[in-house]
């Protein structure tokens, strides 16, 4: 079984976290980008209209048998839409796969983000690993929007979070 990767990232903080985590892994990577620039706007509007927007490449074919780690941000309590057009395409195709998110957190966590993944991809995931910026951030003051959605990771960050993500795809056997 191999593993593939698949990101998407606005801010650069899945983009980080996609590339270490494919260099670890010695996974192939597929990133995701839109044609347009993305506004606060547009993902206000993806969001409330449910739209998917279109995305460039469109990854067309995966091996059943290999594992998938999504990672991308969620926007709103949901998952960034640029990722809707993967999971169209490889719903019910996919068996095994994983979605890891570092979004800002400022709001708390994201109850829903295990019943969308089931919804877009009409599989449970092997795993879900959603981290934010905020727990990276000093708790007191509790850090706000705005600072959670200025954070860029560094080095130090990105060590911290493979550590966790490391320990939670460990309980995974990705080589079956």
């Amino acid at each position: 079984m191999n593993t593939l990767i698949i990101s998407y990232s606005l801010t650069g903080n899945n983009q980080a976290l996609a590339k270490r985590l494919a260099a670890e892994l010695h996974a192939q990577h597929i990133v995701i980008t839109e044609p347009k620039p993305r506004t606060i706007l547009a993902i206000f509007l993806d969001v409330l209209f449910n739209r998917t927007p279109k995305i460039d490449p469109i990854p067309t074919s995966v091996n059943p048998n290999d594992m998938v780690i999504f990672i991308g941000p969620v926007w709103m309590g949901q998952i960034a839409t640029p990722l809707r057009a993967c999971f169209k395409q490889f719903k019910h195709k996919v068996l095994k796969y994983a979605f890891i998110s570092i979004s800002g957190g400022a709001d708390g966590d994201n109850t829903k983000l295990g019943d969308e993944l089931i919804k877009r991809t009409g599989v449970q995931p092997a795993a879900m690993i959603d981290l934010h910026i905020a727990d990276l951030l000093p708790s007191n003051p509790r850090p706000q929007r705005k600072e959670t959605s200025a954070y860029r990771l560094n080095g130090k960050d990105l060590d911290k979070l493979m550590e966790t993500i490391k320990l939670k795809l460990s309980q995974l056997d990705l080589n079956k």
